[in-house]
């Protein structure tokens, strides 16, 4: 028996929108998984592969930026895998002495023990300054007031070798707040995730290399109480080791002219997508919308979140799955070419 050829599929799980499952401290993990077992080839984004101190490298699974995966949905951008990434990496000049060695420590760490290319390491000339904010919804968003910053430090990370970045930038705390009782206990949203993005996505689309963030903070009091998919926030003392390995092998982002030119290596285009998986109540996100425009198939994850923007409500077509387990069960049986429907009762007739 031949075995199927990969089904590249999409998983999007948005951010700071408090979806039950992936709205935590890569608790999408497991899903994406599976996911990858069933299409033998997954996108995500870095949402659902960070967990803080624990990771999980998977060659079939491809680590990309949000705004960078908005852009391959929509067919302006391939992707083209490698084995290695030199990751430069940023630290905020707002991070503390003494929080900062801690995410150099972090560095060396990966270096020494996961054989990493890290490098070069530097500070921003001034801090950040993160602003975090919410929008009308409930979900998390955020700004930095000093962009200018930013992009100038990534800019001389890449003159100096960098292949992709990793930021980490100093967040306000509010330790007593009840926004953070409320996610520590597995009821809230994740106040930082919007503003996260917001960084990710500007040297993403001023550098055009991957880049990922790790928020810098002070531990947190122990909570007998911790809901287990935020643990994985409060194992140490950075969030930095699974941004580090996100990007040290995510894949390099081509503009589709630059693609053309690239010779035999293999790259993934969005027209190679065979389904895109998405929560039920998120679908109106760039990505999810490019591939629904292309007819590829939508699988909907019952997967409760911030949001009620349904298939219904955009008059898209989707095949709904209960959980993502069943969703793997679909891209599976779309890789082997079984029709969806032909799996559930009542079966409808020809005529």
């Amino acid at each position: 028996m031949t075995a199927s050829l990969p089904l590249p599929t999409l998983l999007v799980i948005p951010t700071g929108i408090g979806c039950e499952l992936g709205g935590y401290a890569g608790d999408g993990l497991p899903a994406a998984r599976l996911l990858a077992a069933a299409s033998g080839c997954l996108i995500t984004h870095p949402n659902v592969m960070n967990g803080a101190s624990l990771y999980w490298s998977d060659s079939r699974i491809h680590y990309v930026e949000g705004w960078a995966l908005d852009r391959f949905a929509a067919g302006e951008l391939a992707l083209a895998p490698r084995a290695s990434q030199r990751v430069g990496v940023l630290l905020d000049a707002g991070i503390e002495p003494e929080l900062a060695l801690r995410h150099r420590q972090v560095i060396d760490a990966c270096r020494a023990s996961l054989g990493l290319p890290i490098g070069p390491v530097l500070s921003s000339e001034l801090p950040l300054g993160v602003i975090l904010q919410q929008g009308a919804s409930g979900s998390s968003w955020g700004t930095i007031e000093r962009p200018d910053v930013l992009l100038r430090a990534g800019e001389q990370l890449v003159a100096a070798g960098a292949t992709a970045i990793a930021v980490v930038a100093r967040f306000p705390e509010d330790p007593e707040s009840e926004a953070l009782a409320a996610y520590r206990a597995g009821s809230g949203v994740d106040a930082l995730a919007g503003a996260e993005a917001v960084i990710s996505h500007l040297l993403v689309r001023h550098l055009g290399i991957p880049c990922a963030h790790a928020p810098a903070l002070l531990p947190l009091p122990l909570d007998p109480a911790l809901d287990p998919r935020a643990a994985a926030e409060e194992l140490g003392h950075t969030f930095l080791p699974c941004v580090l390995v996100g990007l040290s092998r995510a894949p390099d982002l081509l503009p589709l002219v630059d693609s053309a030119t690239r010779g035999t290596a293999p790259l993934l285009h969005a027209a190679q997508l065979g389904a895109v998986v998405a929560p039920a109540g998120a679908l109106g996100g760039a990505a999810v919308l490019a591939c629904a425009e292309r007819g590829i198939p939508l699988i909907s994850v019952a997967n409760p979140c911030l949001l009620e923007v349904t298939a219904e409500a955009l008059g898209l077509a989707a095949i709904p799955a209960s959980s993502y387990a069943e969703a793997a069960g679909l891209v599976l049986a779309l890789r082997e070419g079984i029709d969806p429907a032909a799996l559930t009762r009542p079966l409808a007739g020809s005529a």
